[in-house]
This record gives structure tokens, C-alpha cells and sequence, in this order.
């Protein structure tokens, strides 16, 4: 269920969207929510634990964010059924949605196929690349319902985790590739512009876990990258429709 707070009407780059972020309390989901609601974002915070979530709503309207939601989902064990119940929910609580992004990830470390327990492999690919799939056919009706909404993916570098040891996340985060070009070919004459974004290196808990050596002082927050999500989610993202922006080469 969603519990929402409205306030004054916000301004900002994001005022009047309604955006659902996937992972809202990860590294990357966290800074993401703190600047789009700096920018007048109404969110939707989806997440496995619901203590995580209700923290970082809490410093969101602390911070005067102009509305906020929880959805709490585990999408390891999430159904059809079940994302289709989520998109029916924001449709009846907010009427629309302008922005889905999927930052969740699953990523337990380096490891070999041959060593890969089986239910390891399905719950990688089932967090990192069907639910992804699913939440967004359930959600495209409700973004229809907005003149300009903004589906981002945030992907890998493909010349990084198609290496050994990367396993089922790094075949997810290459078969998403395929999956957005697709979907932005399908939906190039609807209300919906599709955007994928692969990060710089972030700190963040998956990068320690294949990383584990690196000093985490030497690598920069997840500050820079939430804020080129927010820029794809505004309305001057719309340069960027049905492309992927790779911020290792550019900013």
C-alpha cells in the first residue's frame, strides 16, 4: 500500500511528475530520490525492506519533498499478478505515471559458471532482467496517461560484465540492451520515451562486491550519476529518447 504526504505545490525541473524508482534505497535508487525530489518530484519508493524505505521517505519529506509513496516488493519472488497490482495502485493513488526507472540490482559477487548454484542463477536474472521486463508492460498503460514519460533503465558496461565470473547479472545487464532497443522502437510514436544509462563507477555495496580491494575513499559517490538520471527524466531528457547515455565517455 502507498502512503503518501502532499504539500505546497512544488517547483523545480521535476515538479508535477510522478516517478517510481525500483531499488529506492540502494546506493544509486537513494541519491536518485533525494535530487528528483529536490526538483519536485511526487515518488514512489519500491523496495524488499520496508524499514530502508520508510527511512529514506522519512528524510525526504523531512526535506520537504513535495510528496512521497512507499511500495514495498520483493521482486525475486514477484509474480505478474503482482506488478499488475502495483501499476493499478499508482494509477488509482496518483492518476498517472511519468517515470519508471529501474535501478534495483541483484549481485552476490564474482563466480564462476561452474560453481553457480542454480537458484542463484534464476533469482539473478529474475531481479535483473524479468521483473524489469514485467513491472514495465504493467506499468505502460498508466504511463500512456502522461504527455511526456520517461522509461530509464540503468544498465553495465557490456565490455566489463561480459567477462568471466560476471555471471546471470552480467547476461541480465547485456540482454536489457536488446530489450530497450526494442521497446524504443515499439513505443517511438507514443507519449513514452525509453532511455537507458550506464553509470560511471559509483560506491556503492554491488561494486565493493566485485571490487573488494579497491579502496572505496578513491571512487566517487552515486551523486553525479542521480543527477543525469534526473536530467533523462526531465523534459530535457527528450534528446535522449530511445538512446543510451553512457556517462564513462561523456558527462
Amino acid at each position: 500500500m502507498i502512503a503518501a504526504k502532499t504539500a505546497a505545490p512544488a517547483t523545480g525541473t521535476l515538479a508535477g511528475r510522478v516517478i517510481l524508482v525500483t531499488g529506492a534505497s540502494g546506493g544509486l535508487g537513494s541519491a536518485l530520490c533525494r535530487q528528483a525530489a529536490a526538483q519536485g518530484a511526487t515518488l514512489i519508493l519500491c523496495g524488499r525492506r520496508v524499514r530502508p524505505l520508510e527511512k529514506l521517505y522519512d528524510e525526504l519529506l523531512a526535506a520537504g519533498a513535495a510528496e512521497a509513496g512507499i511500495y514495498p516488493i520483493d521482486l525475486e519472488g514477484a509474480s505478474p499478478a503482482d506488478f499488475q497490482q502495483l501499476a493499478e495502485t499508482v494509477e488509482r493513488e496518483f492518476g498517472r505515471l511519468d517515470g519508471l526507472v529501474h535501478a534495483a540490482a541483484h549481485f552476490t559477487g564474482l563466480v564462476a559458471h561452474s560453481v553457480t548454484p542454480p537458484d542463484e542463477w534464476l533469482k539473478s536474472i529474475q531481479v535483473n532482467l524479468n521483473a524489469p521486463v514485467a513491472l514495465t508492460q504493467a506499468c505502460l498503460p498508466v504511463m500512456r496517461k502522461s504527455r511526456d514519460a520517461a522509461l530509464l533503465v540503468v544498465l553495465d558496461q557490456s565490455e566489463r560484465v561480459g567477462k568471466a565470473h560476471w555471471g546471470a547479472y552480467g547476461v541480465a545487464k547485456i540482454a536489457l540492451r536488446g530489450v530497450l532497443s526494442q521497446w524504443s522502437q515499439e513505443l517511438d510514436h507514443t507519449p513514452i520515451r525509453v532511455h537507458g544509462l550506464v553509470p560511471t563507477p559509483m560506491r556503492t555495496r554491488l561494486r565493493s562486491l566485485a571490487y573488494f580491494a579497491e579502496n572505496p575513499g578513491l571512487i566517487s559517490l552515486p551523486d553525479d550519476v542521480a543527477s543525469a538520471c534526473v536530467e533523462l527524466l526531465s523534459p530535457t531528457g527528450n534528446v535522449w529518447r530511445g538512446r543510451i547515455r553512457d556517462l564513462n565517455h561523456s558527462m
